[in-house]
């Protein structure tokens, strides 16, 4: 785990992450304590934390394999994967809509016209992917549009985009 906090309000860190539930010895080992492994909690919490004490703006730059709790080395009855993730939380203002979250999706515009614009704030350029915040992914994705692809989450983000 690491943390540092760049001018403007950047917070840069890696953290455990783990989707599945751990339990109270797990929670409680002094081992797993001092290895920063018995807080991992699911991204999606994890993300929420951020946005709930003000970081407007949220990158997951990086999710990889990081650990495996195996039933043969720690008290538990099913292995548990932990994974590490990068993150950058900006703060700046929270949107009305609710923080950007950065996930590595990315749009595609592929129809008849140069351009598509949501009149919201994005351009899709003919054939040019952009990044794009989860909640840009919705509203792009509630639209129901044929020539508008919109890209599975890669956790790479490498700044630019929609916001």
């Amino acid at each position: 785990m690491y943390r540092i906090l760049k001018p403007h309000g950047r917070l840069v860190m890696s953290d455990p992450t783990c989707e599945q539930p751990m339990n109270d010895a797990l929670r409680n080992d002094d081992r797993l304590r001092a290895l920063c492994l018995s807080g991992s909690i699911p991204l999606k919490d994890y993300i929420k934390m951020l946005t709930d004490v003000g970081f407007g703006t949220i990158e997951i730059r990086a999710r990889r394999p990081y650990r495996i709790l195996d039933t043969a080395h720690y008290a538990t009855d099913e292995n548990i994967f932990i994974e590490s993730v990068e993150v950058c939380a900006i703060k700046d203002p929270m949107q009305a809509d609710g923080p950007c979250v950065f996930t590595g999706k990315s749009a595609i515009y592929f129809g008849s016209e140069d351009y598509f614009d949501d009149k919201k704030g994005h351009v899709l350029l003919q054939n040019q992917p952009l990044s794009i915040c989860d909640k840009t992914a919705a509203a792009l994705g509630s639209l129901d549009r044929s020539d508008i692809f919109i890209s599975d989450s890669t956790f790479h983000y490498d700044g630019g985009g929609c916001c």
